[in-house]
Parts: C-alpha cells; structure tokens; sequence
C-alpha cells in the first residue's frame, strides 16, 4: 500500500515511457498523480489503475500542451480533484530527426509548439498556482551537450527549456519553490527503440561508461529524488541522468 503524503503532482505525457514510470514511481511515494494525454485514454486510464490498486491515487486528464486554455483547464482540474498542486514534471515532448537543409516548416514548428511552447504553457501556470515548498521539474534532454547531426531542431527547443529552467528559478525567489531539469540520455523506451537496428542499439547501449541503455526507472529515480525531500536544496540546476555518455 502507498502511503499518501498530501501532496500533488501533474506529469505531462504520462501515458508511458519515462513519464509513465515517473507517474508510478510518483504514485508509491505517496503523491496524488495527475496523469496527463494527449491522445489514446486507454494507457492513462491503465495507469490510473494501477497506482490505485496499490493504494495511490490517480486521474487522467487530456490536454495538449501546446494549447494554453487546455493546460490552464488541466491545473484547474487537477486543483478540483485533489486540492492543489505541489509537483509539476514537464515530461511531454516529441522529436523529428532531419538534417538542417531538410528540415520542413511543420517538423520545426511542431517541436516548438510541444516541447518549448508546452513546457512554457505548464510554467505559466505553475509559477503561480505551485504551493509553496513545491517542485517544478522540466525535461531536457543530453543531446544539448551531445550535439549530433539531425538533432539541431530537438536539440535547441531543449535548450530552450534549459535556459527558462534557469530563468524562472530565479523569478520564483521567495516562493519556496525549486525549479530544475533533468536531461535524459538514451533510454530504452518504444519511443527510442522504434525503427533502430539492433546493431544501432548496440552501439548507442555502449557509448556511455555505464555500458547500457538508461531504464525509464533510472529516469523517475532521478525525478523522485528532486520532487522529494532529499532534493530540497537543488535549484536552477540540469541534472544529466546518462550514465556518463556526456
């Protein structure tokens, strides 16, 4: 059984994947989780089910978050349901890979309307509805550091989160609320897994000096620690869960 803390937490594009495994993780440390979709219901909605089966409690809620009025509807419902919010991770994102020169303006613009303008659509919010002694935990991701070709779009709307993280934990001084980030390596989800070859697998499991593909569990560890009490003191910080690959 999960024994509840009080508090709340919305992670965006929870219905699997890392965010999937930070909702749950979330979930057993005693957080009401707000579980958010932006398409299929079925995977929330068996998520929801399984926190509540072991003693959690959970809802699902649909919004885009590259729609301001949809994000704003998501906190006040997470606020109706449960009373607050103390957590927000901004996990949803989505990734185009192109060269540059083949880049078309759709690919570009929906990167930036659901990675950079979604997470500021959360923070928005959150700025001033988080209670105090909250947490505000974006997503970035390791290819800021790592800089591949085809990557130049993803990567710069992760930079973009980076530097608003940086930003905003300095705006919200005297709210007793953090504000970080967390920039995943490879990770071993369909997302990523998706159309690879096994030997492209291969390759990228061996680049960090850990020699594996992170685990979405790795991921919500590092989440869990900053949304927890051990992680009080962090702030403005990017933390890179990457096993070492940068």
């Amino acid at each position: 059984m999960s024994e509840q803390n009080g508090k709340v937490a919305i992670v965006t594009g929870a219905s699997r994947g890392i965010g999937a495994a930070v909702a749950e993780r979330l979930g057993r440390d005693g957080f009401a989780v707000v579980i958010n979709y932006s398409g299929d219901a079925t995977p929330a909605e068996e998520l929801v089910r399984k926190i509540e089966k072991f003693g959690g409690r959970a809802l699902a809620a649909k919004a885009d978050v590259s729609n301001r009025a949809a994000v704003r509807g998501m906190f006040d419902t997470a606020e109706a349901k449960f009373g607050g919010i103390d957590v927000l991770v901004n996990n949803a994102g989505i990734m185009t890979l192109a060269n540059v020169a083949d880049t078309d303006d759709a690919a570009f613009d929906k990167q930036i309307a659901v990675n950079l303008k979604g997470t500021f659509n959360t923070l928005r919010e959150a700025a001033s509805r988080v209670r105090a002694g909250g947490r505000i935990i974006n997503f970035s991701s390791s290819v800021v550091g790592l800089l591949q070709p085809t990557y130049a779009i993803y990567a710069a709307t992760k930079a973009g989160v980076e530097a608003i993280t940086s930003v905003l934990a300095k705006e919200l001084r005297g709210r007793n609320v953090t504000v970080n980030a967390i920039a995943p390596g490879p990770t071993a989800t369909d997302l990523f897994l998706k159309g690879k070859p096994q030997a492209v697998i291969d390759h990228l499991a061996k680049l960090a000096p850990l020699e594996r593909l992170g685990q979405p569990e790795d991921i919500a560890r590092a989440v869990a620690f900053l949304a927890g009490p051990d992680g009080a003191w962090i702030n403005g910080q990017v933390l890179r869960a990457n096993g070492g690959i940068i």
